[in-house]
């Protein structure tokens, strides 16, 4: 029977300048989707700026560099994302159907996020025995919901693409500082066109979404990395820890101290992460 092995899923978030190399190439696939910030791969000799809602796909034997420096704006750094290395004979056959590009838009799906979120959880449960097959199956269907975000075909009717530009600047540009003016500018459209279009074709405001991506966000920092809250709220783009605090409080019916009690999951002591 072919099998899906999952070596290592993980979330990061860098706010500091970070870098690091395989430039004797990798030893397994490598899948990493940029949530927020931005980042520089450099892969077989070729750059790719990645930005939120890129994927990176990279087979064994790949050169691979990744670089997370500041904007060049005002020194900010940030770049979150998730990534797996896995190999397999199945995985073998899945990479082998169809070519696939190195870099891919695929935005921030909520199915493709739970199922890394997912496949995070069960590995760090550590419980081989009993979620092995779970973790197999988990990765298969995330490599096929994959090649369906890859394949997808843009939409073909103007104000539906305009509206999903404005999604995706929303999405890449939540946890900084933007005003509404900037993401119309961005589509040609003036700011109350703009607010209209949003609005009619996902039900919420611009605003309302920057704001569930930012406590997304804050969440997965508080559950995968040692950030202090005070940290979190600052690079979730909160303009302070109050403002952060009453807004989570009102969503998630806790503040953000009980909610990291409750909710986080430890890594397991001596748990190995391959060096990114």
């Amino acid at each position: 029977m072919m099998e899906a092995r999952l070596l290592i899923c993980d979330y990061s978030y860098h706010f500091q300048q970070f870098s690091n190399s395989h430039r004797g190439g990798l030893t397994t696939y490598l899948f990493r989707l940029q949530t927020e910030g931005s980042c520089e791969i450099y892969c077989n000799g070729i750059e790719h700026h990645v930005q939120g809602g890129d994927l990176l796909l990279l087979k064994p034997g790949d050169e691979y560099e990744l670089r997370i420096n500041d904007d060049g704006e005002d020194g900010r750094v940030s770049s979150g994302d998730y990534y797996i290395f896995c190999d397999g004979s199945w995985i073998d056959d899945w990479w082998n159907r169809i070519h696939r590009p190195v870099v891919s838009h695929v935005g921030l799906d909520d199915q493709l996020l739970g199922l890394w979120r997912q496949m995070l959880l069960e590995k760090r449960r550590g419980l081989e025995g009993e979620t092995g097959e779970l973790t197999d199956y988990l990765l298969r269907s995330l490599c096929l919901c994959l090649d369906r975000a890859i394949t997808e075909i843009k939409p073909t009717d103007r104000l539906a693409f305009t509206a999903l530009r404005l999604k995706r600047f929303v999405e890449e540009h939540a946890t900084i500082t933007f005003k509404l003016e900037e993401a119309a500018s961005h589509v040609g459209l003036s700011l109350s066109r703009a607010v209209k279009l949003f609005k009619e074709y996902y039900g919420k405001t611009m605003i309302q979404y920057a704001l569930e991506i930012r406590l997304n966000a804050a969440v997965e920092r508080m559950k995968y990395s040692t950030m202090t809250l005070e940290e979190i709220a600052e690079t979730c783009g909160f303009a302070s820890y109050s403002y952060f605090h009453r807004v989570f409080r009102a969503t998630y019916g806790m503040s953000p101290v009980k909610y990291r009690e409750t909710a986080t999951v430890p890594a397991r002591p001596g748990q190995e992460k391959a060096p990114r």
